[in-house]
């Protein structure tokens, strides 16, 4: 495990093409299993940057969150820049602020990630599962940010 903040599974060109049907699918109203559009605005550029992602609502403390599977991504560089973004699935846009979560309360939440979205992710935990010890995902919290998000308001947007 990399345990470092430059930690990142690129995807390989079947998973980013993938994406790409996914993010089609929740910009044009379906959801698969929970899936949305992810827009945050890039930290360079000032341009909104769109990636599908897969929000988790985690029980216990009723707070969603953003987990980056793949590690520092472009998306979390540029989310901790804006602080915020929009989700969307078709016309329904809730935008949101974001705080990052510090790594010694990521565990629970990446547990219950793992458990609803593991068959997608799993890959990219290098062995951590659902399954593994608090201390196997503490480990790997470094490698994943994980963004708790609060919706500031919910709205009907353009398609496309």
């Amino acid at each position: 495990m990399s345990s470092s903040s430059t930690y990142y599974l690129k995807g390989s060109p079947l998973n980013v093409r993938l994406n790409g049907v996914v993010g089609w699918l929740a910009r044009h109203g379906v959801s698969l299993m929970g899936s949305a559009e992810l827009s945050v605005r890039g930290r360079k550029s000032g341009k909104m940057q769109r990636i599908p992602v897969n929000p988790y609502l985690h029980e216990a403390d009723q707070c969603q969150y953003l987990v980056s599977a793949r590690g520092h991504s472009q998306w979390v560089r540029n989310m901790r820049v804006a602080g915020g973004g929009e989700l969307r699935v078709g016309r329904k846009v809730r935008e949101f602020s974001a705080v990052e979560v510090p790594d010694d309360e990521k565990p629970a939440v990446m547990r219950g990630y793992l458990e609803r979205w593991g068959w997608q992710v799993n890959e990219y935990f290098q062995g951590v599962t659902a399954k593994s010890s608090d201390a196997e995902i503490l480990a790997s919290a470094p490698d994943h940010p994980v963004f708790r998000i609060t919706v500031q308001s919910a709205k009907k947007g353009r398609k496309g």
